[in-house]
């Protein structure tokens, strides 16, 4: 099974149209996943935004923390586990 990742704006309540490479007879399968309008309003996160938004090297002042990729590597870890 392959998956296709799309986004669309609803244009008219109700609806929504799209065109995806499959053939009649096709057996399909969708999930829709509805955000809210307030995240939709929010423009993507581009690497200039990411870059902008001060995350990057945010603990770079941290004595605690000698190596902050190892760190970030921990943190990933632990909420890993917490959601399992």
């Amino acid at each position: 099974m392959s998956a296709i990742h799309l986004h669309q704006i609803v244009e008219r309540d109700g609806e929504i149209t799209i065109k995806v490479p499959c053939t009649k007879g096709q057996f399909v399968e969708m999930i829709l996943l509805l955000q809210s309008s307030e995240t939709s309003k929010r423009p993507p996160l581009t690497a200039r935004r990411l870059r902008q938004s001060g995350l990057i090297g945010l603990w770079r002042d941290r004595k605690d923390i000698e190596d902050s990729s190892d760190y970030a590597h921990q943190l990933r870890q632990q909420a890993q586990v917490r959601h399992r």
